[in-house]
């Protein structure tokens, strides 16, 4: 329904196409790990610059925000690591030439979603099937 007709008629995009999109992954992929890498260090960091040694009166409180803000930026992390091993996977998809080929209905992908979400393994059509399974009856 929403896929780009001519790229309904194809099985497979091009090398071209395929390079093109490892680009983009490639390009996605060395941020999500730079940002993984700062997550990491914002909650492994404990050469902290505080004052918590001069003002115990609000230790206590300070405490409960860095447990609180450790714990968040753990979370990030795990969720930055899922994406990263969404793109790496993505990738594997692009070498074996399989990439951008819904795993619900076999058509491609269309190349808008695709590059907006690189690491897609559905068409929209299949993502609101999804969430709203009578579409596809």
């Amino acid at each position: 329904m929403n896929e780009n007709k001519t790229e309904s008629k194809k099985t497979r995009y091009t090398d071209e196409e395929l390079e093109e999109f490892k680009q983009i992954i490639l390009d996605k992929l060395a941020k999500a790990r730079e940002d993984l890498k700062l997550l990491t260090e914002a909650y492994t960091n404990n050469s902290e610059n505080d004052t918590n040694d001069t003002s115990p009166t609000f230790k206590v409180l300070e405490e409960g925000q860095q447990v609180l803000s450790k714990e968040e930026n753990s979370r990030l992390a795990a969720r930055q690591t899922r994406f990263i091993s969404n793109l790496e996977n993505a990738l594997v998809r692009i070498e074996n030439k399989s990439y951008g080929i819904c795993r619900v209905t076999g058509k491609l992908i269309a190349k808008e979603r695709l590059k907006a979400v690189p690491h897609a393994t559905l068409s929209i059509d299949a993502k609101l099937a999804q969430s709203n399974p009578e579409i596809m009856n």
